[in-house]
């Protein structure tokens, strides 16, 4: 039986039936098959690694989903026309990549905090003006896109994110760089472009991981201090 299922744009326009018989499945792909909804029944595909749901018309996915145990690898809901995601995908607990991006979502579930193997977010282009502050139990992730948002704050557990490589915050309200960032001791690019920035923090040439900055697209007051500390330790920064 095979293991992976590959239905990338076959204009199917609901899920089959006939996908429940395949409950061995370890990679299910349904992209671009204008899909409107996805039945309940799909919790039975229990060795499911990876779904791919992205490019569709769900405005909605079932509570199901959170009883997939084996889905550890990649979960795309990218490209749809969500307004929320069920608390249930907090169960998720494994899953170590998730796709949200493209959507209408204005707050994440609090259950958020709970996928605790997450090693990438995806959340870019949707309507969040604030993340819970769950999401500060994020230990293993290590990219966060958020590009696109009205983010205006950043919740104070943000500071928890010890992992964090890359923080995508370009496109968003942000009248100051958030505070919490100061103490992620990993984070290596932040990208700010196109806030509401008038003046950078001193703590910026503190981050001791950091090697770009990106500041273009804002209204910032020249600090020629803070920029000629970045310069020598090596960090490079774009206005």
């Amino acid at each position: 039986m095979a293991t992976t299922l590959n239905l990338w744009r076959h204009h199917l326009g609901e899920v089959p039936r006939s996908l429940w018989h395949d409950t061995g499945l370890r990679v299910l792909i349904l992209a671009d098959n204008q899909l409107t909804e996805v039945p309940a029944g799909i919790a039975r595909l229990r060795e499911l690694r990876t779904l791919d749901l992205g490019h569709n018309e769900l405005t909605s996915v079932p509570d199901a989903l959170g009883d997939l145990p084996a889905l550890t690898d990649y979960l795309y809901l990218h490209a749809n026309r969500l307004t929320e995601l069920p608390a249930s995908l907090g169960r998720l607990a494994a899953l170590r990549y998730l796709n949200i991006g493209e959507n209408r979502i204005g707050t994440l579930p609090d259950t958020i905090g709970d996928l605790a193997a997450l090693v990438e977010l995806r959340a870019q282009h949707n309507r969040l003006t604030t993340l819970p502050d769950s999401v500060g139990r994020l230990h293993r992730l290590r990219e966060l896109w958020l590009r696109g948002n009205a983010i205006d704050r950043l919740p104070d557990s943000v500071a928890g994110l010890t992992e964090l490589r890359h923080l995508d915050l370009r496109e968003n309200a942000l009248p100051q760089v958030p505070r919490p960032l100061a103490g992620l001791p990993l984070l290596r690019g932040l990208d700010l472009r196109a806030n509401r920035l008038s003046r950078l923090p001193e703590w910026l040439d503190r981050l001791p991981a950091l090697e770009k900055l990106d500041l273009r697209w804002n209204d910032l007051e020249p600090q020629p201090r803070l920029d000629e500390a970045l310069a020598r330790r090596g960090c490079v920064v774009l206005r």
